[in-house]
C-alpha cells in the first residue's frame, strides 16, 4: 500500500508540473486535405500546384496583429531558404474582416507589395482552412510533410522563441523541424505554444 501511495503521489506531482509549465503535447497525426485559396496576385493557389513539394510551411498570420507584424522578413527568409529544397512557405490570413478591417483582401495586397513578400499570401475568407488546421493564433505555424501521398502535420506552434528580437532567437522551431525532416531525422520539438493574437471565428 505504501509503495502504491508513493507512486500515485509521484504521478500526481508530474501531472501538476506539466500543467503549470504550459507544456503542450505533440499534435495528433492529422492528414491535411488539399485546399485552394485566392492569392494577393489574384490567382488561386493549391497544394497541388507544387507537385514536387516534399512539404510545406503554412503560417496563419494577418495584417493587424502586432506580433504578426514582427515576422514578415523572417517568413521571407524561410521561403528563400526552403522553397528551393522543396518546402515552400504559404501564408494564410483567416481573420474576420468584419472585426478587423485592416485584414481585408485589398490591404493584404498592399502589405504584400510594401513588405516585398516572396511567398503567397492567401485569403481564407470563409475561415475553412484555419478551422481545418485548428489554427488559433496569428502567427501560428505548421510544417506539413508528404507521407504515403498524404499531407501530415509534423510540427505546429510558434515560428521561433523570440518574436521581439530576431537576433536573440535560440530555438528556430520551424527551421529546425524542416531541417530534421529533410535529413530524415525525427523532429525533436513537435509542438510549441503559438503566441500572438487570437483568431476570431465567426459563428
Amino acid at each position: 500500500m505504501k509503495s502504491t501511495w508513493h507512486l500515485g503521489k509521484i504521478v500526481s506531482s508530474f501531472i501538476f508540473l506539466i500543467l503549470i509549465s504550459g507544456f503542450k503535447p505533440a499534435p495528433h497525426i492529422k492528414n491535411i486535405q488539399n485546399f485552394t485559396l485566392l492569392n494577393v496576385d489574384g490567382k488561386l493557389v493549391s497544394l497541388t500546384d507544387y507537385p514536387n513539394a516534399k512539404g510545406f510551411i503554412i503560417v496563419f498570420t494577418c495584417n493587424h496583429c502586432p506580433f504578426a507584424k514582427l515576422y514578415p522578413e523572417r517568413l521571407n527568409k524561410l521561403n528563400k531558404k526552403y522553397k528551393p529544397l522543396g518546402v515552400p512557405l504559404l501564408a494564410v490570413s483567416s481573420t474576420d474582416t468584419m472585426v478587423y478591417d485592416e485584414d481585408t483582401y485589398l490591404l493584404m495586397q498592399e502589405k504584400s507589395t510594401n513588405e516585398h513578400f516572396n511567398f503567397p499570401y492567401l485569403y481564407d475568407g470563409h475561415q475553412k482552412v484555419a478551422k481545418h488546421f485548428k489554427a488559433d493564433k496569428t502567427p501560428h505555424a505548421f510544417v506539413i510533410w508528404k507521407v504515403n501521398n498524404q499531407w501530415v502535420i509534423k510540427y505546429e506552434g510558434a515560428i521561433d522563441d523570440n518574436g521581439a528580437e530576431e537576433d536573440k532567437v535560440t530555438q528556430a522551431y520551424v527551421a529546425l523541424a524542416v531541417d530534421q525532416l529533410l535529413e530524415g531525422k525525427t523532429i525533436k520539438i513537435k509542438s510549441t505554444k503559438s503566441v500572438g493574437c487570437q483568431i476570431h471565428f465567426r459563428k
